[in-house]
């Protein structure tokens, strides 16, 4: 595939990710009525999607962060993956980009920024550290300040807390959960296989679906760290290779 098709298909999906979880956002922070019964099926549909949809928010992000999001284009992918990370909590572009690099340097080492070498079999533990390495001060007081904006525009504290600060938390888990913890994780019985080699990474059994609806295929983690330049909805195919 060449630069310029990736690119294209990449920036449209991007795009088409970032437009539909603003919608939602926008919809449930300031026109979902909760106090209206009929309304809550429609508000727990709302809030699944938002949070799958922040978990592609951040995917985007990464794809920029590694130059596959658009090919030949990296100032404008990393607009893109910038604007990514604003709307899913205000996370700094420029300061996870060195986290993230680290990452792919010492994979499963204690110079990784994203692994617990003290608890690597414990997810709640290893999930504790991952947060207080990437939700520091700065972006608190972020995530504050939009959700005082909010309330300023007239959105109802409920209506904040259900469509911006539940769908944040619950997708920083997941991915967590299936693009670091899983990938990387060590067994204290030995039932965990064997890391194929120096990544220390290992890639689920998941179907195009589930690996789809999991982590955007960010699960199929050994095939990424093998080639970081491939974007996200090209790893189906290279786990088939």
């Amino acid at each position: 595939m060449s630069a310029s098709t990736q690119g294209r298909i990449g920036t449209a999906l991007a795009l088409l990710i970032m437009a539909a979880w603003t919608a939602l956002h926008v919809a449930g922070v300031f026109f979902i009525d909760l106090g209206n019964g009929a309304q809550w099926l429609t508000a727990l549909l709302m809030v699944i999607l938002l949070i799958w949809l922040s978990v592609g928010l951040y995917i985007v992000a990464h794809d920029a962060m590694h130059g596959s999001l658009w090919p030949g284009q990296r100032r404008a992918g990393d607009a893109i993956g910038t604007l990514a990370l604003w709307l899913y909590a205000g996370f700094s572009y420029r300061r996870l980009l060195p986290k993230h690099q680290s990452h792919h340097r010492h994979p499963g080492s204690t110079d990784d920024p994203d692994f617990a070498p003290e608890t690597p079999h414990r997810a709640l533990a290893w999930y504790g550290r991952f947060m207080k390495t990437y939700l520091g001060r700065r972006e608190m007081l972020g995530i504050a300040a939009r959700a005082l904006v909010y309330l300023l525009l007239g959105a109802k504290l409920q209506n904040i807390l259900l469509f911006f600060a539940l769908p944040g938390l619950l997708s920083s888990f997941q991915l967590f959960y299936f693009g670091t913890f899983l990938p990387h994780r060590h067994a204290q019985d030995g039932s965990t296989p064997p890391f194929a080699d120096h990544h220390r990474a290992r890639s689920n059994e998941f179907g195009y679906l589930w690996s789809l609806l999991s982590c955007f295929h960010f699960g199929y983690h050994h095939e990424h760290h093998l080639q970081p330049g491939l974007p996200w909805w090209r790893l189906p195919g290279a786990r088939r290779r």
